[in-house]
């Protein structure tokens, strides 16, 4: 891709210095360059005179030499003249042109950026697996880069299902609720590295929910549903979906987020069918569909960091299910994590998940655990 294009994409080679950087002794000040041994008894009531023999600015071609007793003003980033050792900054003088007055002494090397000093000729500046952000788009233009391999961002298309949903924006109606999952999905696209492209509610008519998923097939390098999974009589998404492709629709063993739907369309889109809880449907997300989107872009299919903390209070567990708990994550005065299970669990109640920075993960065989245990917590983007 074009380096302008490649923002947020992760590297598919490494990419090495093909120069010195920088690739020439330099400037780091505006000022003069001289010989140390000529400044070295400077000082402010006892300054040192030097003839400026010229001017090189940043950019400059020239070849300059500079002889005992002389100078030459400089610029920042310009090249360092043969026989100058040192830089004294403008500040420390009269600034002058013609004649310089020097107030300050300066040591042989100072203010002075040597050639490979950043980065040496064959150096690997940014190894395969690097998502590129601004500081890495910078090191690549640095090194001459015009265009790199890059795996792209995957393009995710996010749709939530359901008659009963609205538009945020809109009036609702009795048994109506305003759609808030392919807003919180399509936002955990990109905090994931991926391109969230949101197609809207659809409502429980077969035809349109197929309809709706096909069309994003040709486009889509990901597709995400949430609602019409589970077992209800108008559960749509696997009413159409099942028998398609490599589709297949289970209850895992967890908690938010029982019924999921999983397979390839076209033999080669992965379609991810979410619960229609809001809370099931993120927290889902975080675990099934992050780690896929992670893959898509070359990097080790994981959820968020997981760490260990200290519970704060004693919670419970059903047995059988893999529980994931909105929570409170924070450090205390020795920097040791701890851990605060938010009041409300429901997965309908998204203010407690708004309110929580982490997820407390307690395995199947757990069911119960004690203020001060310690636990495995992710930690929310």
């Amino acid at each position: 891709m074009a380096l302008s294009e490649a923002s947020g994409g992760v590297l598919a080679e490494p990419v090495t210095a093909p120069v010195d950087l920088p690739p020439f002794d330099n400037s780091a000040m505006d000022g003069y360059a001289v010989l140390a041994t000529d400044v070295a008894a400077a000082s402010e009531t006892s300054p040192v005179s030097l003839s400026v023999v010229g001017d090189i600015a940043a950019g400059d071609q020239g070849a300059y030499g500079i002889a005992p007793g002389l100078c030459a003003r400089i610029m920042t980033g310009a090249p360092l003249p043969g026989g100058a050792d040192a830089i004294v900054p403008v500040e420390w003088t009269d600034g002058g042109t013609a004649k310089v007055t020097i107030r300050r002494a300066a040591t042989p090397g100072h203010y002075i950026r040597r050639a490979g000093e950043d980065v040496t000729a064959g150096q690997t500046v940014l190894p395969t697996g690097t998502r590129l952000g601004a500081a890495q788009i910078g090191m690549l233009a640095a090194v001459g880069r015009a265009r790199v391999l890059v795996r792209p961002r995957p393009r995710v298309a996010v749709l939530s299902t359901g008659s009963e949903l609205v538009e945020p924006g809109r009036p609702v109606g009795p048994g109506q609720i305003w759609d808030s999952n392919s807003f919180a999905l399509t936002a955990a696209v990109t905090e994931a590295g991926g391109v969230g492209f949101r197609q809207g509610t659809v409502g429980d008519d077969p035809r349109e929910v197929l309809t709706t998923i096909e069309e994003q097939l040709a486009h889509a390098d990901l597709i995400i549903t949430s609602g019409g999974v589970s077992m209800g009589a108008r559960d749509v998404v696997k009413e159409v979906l099942s028998g398609l492709g490599t589709m297949r629709f289970e209850k895992v063993a967890m908690r938010p987020g029982k019924p999921q739907g999983f397979g390839l369309l076209d033999d080669r889109v992965p379609v991810f069918t979410l619960p229609g809880n809001p809370v099931s449907a993120y927290v889902s997300f975080q675990v099934f569909v992050r780690p896929a989107l992670r893959a898509l872009q070359g990097l080790p299919p994981a959820p968020p960091r997981t760490v260990r903390a200290r519970l704060s209070v004693p919670i419970t567990s059903p047995e059988g299910l893999r529980h994931y708990l909105r929570a409170e994550l924070s450090t205390d005065d020795d920097g040791d994590y701890r851990v605060v299970p938010a009041e409300a669990q429901g997965s309908h109640q998204v203010f407690a998940l708004a309110s929580s920075n982490a997820l407390i993960v307690l395995p199947e065989d757990v069911t119960e655990l004690h203020a001060g245990d310690t636990v495995d917590v992710l930690e929310l983007p």
